[in-house]
């Protein structure tokens, strides 16, 4: 194994949780000589979903873990991040993805399977002799003790339990008293092989529409359209139990351009995703029991900086490893990252809803869109530059 030269400040760690943020955890720790087991409930490792939009404020962490190459190997780095109208087609702004881009953020913008990036970290974690248990479901967890106890009565003891067990953890439970919360809004997914779509653009598109919006990038090189369709179910307001049907989709977009109702057609029918988020909280660790990634702070989609925040998370646990103890640790992984997480999780719904406008409302930001500079980026540096270590 290879790994960072510094000697950890604990020894071990048990994540709970085998997505993307728990591998991503994982690694990072065990690139500084923690020794880690991970354990998954399902049956074997694996992601549900299509496409990721990974930052510079993603990107640049899985290069300096020594996954550039593995990850330039399947991603596509767009030329643009566009956004339109979905009624008219028209173009409101572009954020140019290029050298100047890359340079500012010293890292570039890439769109990945979400399979593949998953695949990547769990190739990693496996070449880092990282201790991996599926079919296991703890029910029980000891924040004093780090013990840890499975369903099928198989006991767990490190200095440290994270909790990477996504938006419905059970270990977030234990801490915070909440709820995730419906938004009212439903997502269809699907991707289309790109040798069936007349025209495939290298940009990630965004048509922004009356309570509803499309989003579209290449997949796997190029080889694949992903396409994502967002909108406020009338349903849901009904308070319908089955909301957000596929009658309800075909009628949110049947006013839109051409472009946008052609994409109904590129997403499976047969499911889709509710969306929720929480509300921030600074709650996220107990003695040597901590949350991570969306277990600590889930967020709504529409600034794609879930899977990002998760990453950052994992690189921060990663370097207070070397510094904080076992029954520390917890306290200063929240101070390092609840901040920055709540600002984007607020930033989220805030854009949400400045994506969603309709009326009048809806036009004022489509001047507002089309008034911005196309190399002024000073609303997204809070976002993507480098985020000084607190410790």
């Amino acid at each position: 194994m290879t790994h960072d030269n510094d000697v950890p400040a604990f020894a071990t760690a048990l994540i709970v949780g085998g997505g993307i943020g728990g591998l991503a955890t994982a690694v990072t720790l065990r690139r500084t000589g923690v020794s880690v087991v991970l354990v998954e409930r399902a049956s074997e490792f694996g992601e549900v979903g299509a496409g990721l939009q990974l930052g510079p404020n993603a990107t640049r962490l899985l290069f300096e873990w020594g996954l550039e190459s593995a990850i330039r190997d399947v991603a596509v780095f767009p030329e643009n991040l566009i956004a339109k109208d979905a009624l008219t087609d028209e173009e409101l702004t572009r954020i140019p993805l290029g050298d100047e881009f890359v340079q500012r953020y010293g890292a570039p913008y890439c769109v990945i399977h979400r399979t593949d990036l998953h695949s990547i970290l769990l190739a990693e974690a496996r070449r880092l002799n990282v201790e991996l248990h599926t079919d296991t479901e703890i029910v029980e967890v000891d924040s004093e003790s780090g013990s840890a106890r499975a369903r099928d009565g198989h006991t767990f003891v490190a200095d440290v339990v994270i909790g990477a067990d996504g938006l419905r953890s059970e270990l977030r439970d234990r801490l915070v008293a909440d709820e995730p919360i419906n938004s009212g809004y439903v997502a269809y997914r699907g991707t289309i092989a790109s040798s069936e779509v007349e025209e495939i653009s290298n940009d990630v598109v965004v048509w922004m529409g009356p309570e509803g919006h499309l989003v579209q990038y290449p997949l796997r090189r190029g080889e694949l359209l992903n396409n994502v369709l967002v909108f406020r179910s009338d349903g849901f307001a009904r308070g319908e139990s089955d909301y957000g049907g596929a009658d309800e989709l075909d009628a949110r977009f049947g006013d839109c351009h051409p472009t946008v109702r052609r994409a109904l057609d590129f997403v499976g029918k047969q499911r889709r995703w509710p969306l929720y988020d929480r509300l921030p909280t600074a709650e996220w660790s107990s003695g040597r029991l901590l949350l991570m990634g969306d277990a600590a702070h889930p967020m709504l989609q529409y600034l794609a900086q879930g899977c990002c925040q998760a990453l950052e998370d994992a690189d921060a646990l990663g370097r207070l490893a070397r510094t904080a103890p076992a029954t520390e640790i917890g306290e200063a992984f929240t101070s390092e990252r609840a901040s920055r997480t709540a600002e984007v999780q607020t930033t989220a719904r805030a854009f949400g809803e400045l994506c969603h406008r309709t009326g009048a409302a809806a036009r004022a930001r489509n001047e507002m869109l089309r008034g911005r500079a196309l190399d002024d980026f000073r609303h997204i540096d809070w976002l993507y530059a480098a985020i000084p270590a607190h410790i």
